[in-house]
């Protein structure tokens, strides 16, 4: 390592990349510091291996990896809800890519020693190029991989964070002032007044999560719900959930992928949350199937998180190692048009990327006010991962980097008739 003489502090490299400062104060274990003195929120690097995480992975994965590890701490905002620090980070903060001479000086100055990576925390999936052991991208065994990474942390973990409603997907809002419970039931019951569910007739929900839909669908429309989710963890809740409720002679939830429903001549096709894991390159063979699996006049509500353009760009390498692994979003107009092309007749579509962003501020909120029973369920590293993505997908709704739109669609019979009212009638 360089003698401090002839080194680059670490805050004049940090200042070197952010040219238009910071908008929060930063502090290193050199001793050097930048950003304003009396900002509420701090950042402090604390030690070697955290600058060697940060200089190994540029941008968001070597931030997250030191943030994990503890050699990255905040101050001025709780773990939990991290959300000022986030805005400040994707609003104020803008980086500049350094000339290769510029990188040059500012590794030779800190120390050519950094350049070597620690090992990354263990909360952390494995790269793309190692997941291939696992299976080609989307095949079945991958997924189910993925799905549990995500979703089989804890039960109780998720009860914590997400209500009583246990509800993993944006809720709708009926008024600013409705609860998240309230929201969560709001959106259960559009998506079954859009897809018109009578009693007696039969629902397919892929990706079900722990029941939410196919219990409402069962206890307030009576259809005959059968949900299907690749996390045994989910399954188990779900079932002792339609249990508790008495649902049992018209609400299943199965372990067991979408592509492996025998089941034929559904009414209707919910799917809320899934498309986000499917991959794009096999939304013709998610869209066909769900149309084989519907009966003429059938109608598919598709609730998915999207970009708000159509060109297709990587989820990043926080989230993709540590939240969604595989997971892929693109626009609402690649979506509809792969819908359509699959021989689906598209009614109708709405964006309800505000819903989303108040979503996440309720989920950040469950989670601060469970603090320390969220710690003792898994941990403190994993908490922090959850507190920042939280925080950081609220900011992203709210700055329309993400939005999500629900898909309304029919499968038209041999005459072309969708069966559908001249006026949509779950507005009214």
């Amino acid at each position: 390592m360089t003698t401090l003489a002839t080194q680059v502090s670490i805050a004049e490299a940090l200042t070197a990349v952010t040219p238009d400062g910071l908008p929060f104060r930063f502090t290193a274990y050199d001793g050097s510091a930048t950003g304003p003195d009396d900002s509420p929120v701090q950042m402090h690097l604390a030690s070697e291996r955290g600058l060697s995480y940060v200089l190994t992975a540029p941008g968001d994965l070597g931030l997250v990896r030191a943030y994990v590890m503890g050699d990255l701490e905040i101050t001025g905002v709780h773990p939990g809800n991290p959300y000022e620090l986030m805005r400040m980070m994707l609003n104020q903060l803008h980086f500049h890519r350094p000339t290769p001479s510029e990188a040059l000086r500012i590794v030779r100055g800190l120390g050519w020693s950094h350049l070597k990576p620690p090992p990354p925390p263990p909360q952390e999936h494995l790269p793309k190029w190692r997941r291939t052991f696992e299976g080609l991208r989307h095949s079945k065994a991958r997924d189910k991989s993925a799905i549990h990474h995500h979703y089989d942390v804890s039960n109780r973990f998720y009860e914590l964070i997400l209500g009583p409603s246990m509800t993993y997907t944006c809720a709708v809002y009926p008024s600013a002032s409705a609860t998240l419970e309230e929201a969560q039931a709001e959106k259960y019951d559009l998506v079954a007044r859009k897809l018109d569910l009578r009693p007696g007739q039969r629902l397919l929900d892929v990706g079900c999560g722990w029941g939410g839909m196919v219990r409402h669908a069962a206890r307030e429309y009576g259809v005959e719900a059968l949900g299907v989710t690749l996390s045994a963890a989910q399954a188990e809740w779900a079932t002792e959930a339609i249990k508790r409720e008495g649902l049992e002679d018209r609400a299943e939830v199965r372990f067991l992928d979408y592509r492996d429903v025998a089941e034929r001549d559904f009414d209707a096709i919910s799917s809320i949350g899934l498309t986000e894991h499917i991959g794009v390159r096999n939304y013709p063979s998610y869209f066909g199937f769900l149309l084989d699996r519907l009966k003429p006049g059938g109608r598919l509500l598709n609730h998915s998180i999207t970009r708000p353009d159509n060109r297709f760009r990587s989820t990043g390498a926080f989230i993709d190692r540590y939240i969604f692994p595989d997971g892929e979003l693109i626009g609402s107009g690649r979506i509809i048009a792969e819908a359509q092309d699959a021989g689906f007749e598209v009614r109708h579509e709405e964006n309800l990327r505000e819903h989303y962003a108040l979503t996440l501020a309720g989920w950040s909120a469950n989670l601060l006010a469970h603090w320390d029973e969220a710690v003792a369920e898994v941990g403190y590293p994993t908490a922090k991962i959850w507190g920042l993505y939280l925080a950081a997908c609220r900011v992203g709704f709210e700055r329309n980097t993400t939005q999500l739109h629900q898909i309304l669609a029919v499968k038209l019979d041999a005459e072309a008739n969708a069966y559908f009212p001249l006026r949509p009638t779950w507005m009214s």
